[in-house]
């Protein structure tokens, strides 16, 4: 069989989200599943690292697909083109788009409608795509996966006419690396990156969904309560819509107990996750949000946001706030400094919901709705 894959998120030095998903989980079919032959299909120029065994065939089709024109060159244009060229028996893309130009069955991954919760938090171009082309892809794909129950639920209140049994459930998993780290490991990293202070950690990108400013101000309030020498350390690129964030922390009080690291790759990411007090996660919208079962692979306690897909994941082992309300975030940020059992009893019951998520039952997950798709 051969297996065209969307591998346009697979980008050197910016692995993130989708990309993370495409990497851990084809790394593992391709290696699982010798005798099929895959197409993976970038849209620039690529790194060697991706050709994860002999069964895989890169290609590039360019232009590269920053915007929505391009989207739709690129998905009902170039990828037909490459599928009849190499005679694909199957697409899949992980994207939440397919191609809507293509007799060849699509399995398609959806991983969640923020951008019908949160539009001002995308580009409005891209808002107006995903309206009118979501639907299209649904009713398109042969097979559909998502990464959540929650997301699973959100797809069908909105998207009525697509039956439940259409859609798998395919978690994400946590990398292998994520892990407890020793005390000598997490000297060097507060040495490092916080004069030697405990801090609590934030892990992603700096965009409005992720709730940054929200996160600054209940660090405010912490700090004005507790008078302690605690950071906050926030992991990730600068996304969209940062420089109101970048313009508050110009003239935001505790400045100094703010740092910015930037991307951070393995394994250095995981060292500095595993080094931290608490992780505190307020994001207003994820499908699935991957920080919280890394964290607690890393022995990490976790603050996050209630009634969203992570509630779904963390279950009893996390805290959770009102992410729309920086009081109810401190305030959870508070107990957990102050009750020490409280933080013991997290971590315990965090390290046995984490082993749940592994990238090998993620791979298994999808090969199945991959065979769906083919019938």
């Amino acid at each position: 069989m051969r297996i065209a894959v969307n591998t346009r998120f697979l980008l050197k030095d910016y692995l993130e989200g989708y990309g993370h998903f495409i990497e851990e989980i084809f790394r593992r079919i391709v290696r699982d599943h010798p005798e099929h032959e895959f197409i993976f299909i970038f849209d620039r120029p690529y790194d060697k690292k991706f050709v994860f065994a002999g069964n895989v065939t890169p290609v590039v089709a360019g232009p590269a697909a920053r915007h929505p024109l391009l989207w739709k060159l690129w998905y009902d244009v170039k990828i037909p083109s490459v599928l009849r060229k190499y005679k694909a028996d199957v697409f899949v893309s992980c994207d939440g788009f397919c191609s809507l130009n293509t007799g060849i069955p699509q399995c398609l991954v959806l991983h969640d409608l923020a951008f019908l919760h949160y539009p001002t938090f995308n580009k409005k171009s891209h808002v107006i795509y995903y309206n009118r082309y979501t639907l299209k892809y649904l009713r398109k794909a042969a097979s559909i996966a998502t990464v959540s129950e929650f997301s699973k639920k959100d797809i069908l209140a909105h998207y009525g006419d697509i039956p439940a049994s259409a859609i798998d459930l395919v978690y994400n998993g946590v990398n292998e690396d994520f892990r407890p780290v020793d005390d000598d490991t997490k000297k060097r990293i507060k040495d490092k990156y916080t004069e030697g202070k405990e801090f609590f950690i934030y892990v992603g990108s700096v965009h409005p969904r992720k709730n940054p400013e929200n996160l600054l101000k209940a660090f405010s309030v912490f700090k004005k309560r507790q008078q302690s020498g605690m950071k906050l350390l926030l992991t990730g690129r600068l996304a969209w819509k940062f420089d109101s964030f970048m313009e508050k922390l110009k003239t935001y009080k505790y400045r100094d107990d703010i740092v910015m690291t930037g991307y951070l790759e393995n394994p250095e990411m995981c060292h500095v996750l595993g080094s931290a007090y608490a992780m505190v996660y307020p994001s207003l919208f994820e499908g699935f949000g991957l920080p919280v079962p890394e964290a607690m692979r890393c022995e990490v306690p976790v603050i996050t946001s209630a009634n969203s897909s992570m509630q779904e994941i963390a279950g009893a082992a996390a805290l959770y706030c009102d992410p729309s309300d920086f009081n109810d975030i401190a305030d959870k940020m508070m107990l957990l400094y102050k009750d020490e059992n409280l933080r013991r009893k997290l971590i315990r019951q965090g390290k046995e919901v984490a082993v749940a998520f592994t990238w090998d039952r993620s791979a298994k997950a999808l090969w199945q709705t991959i065979l769906k798709a083919v019938g």
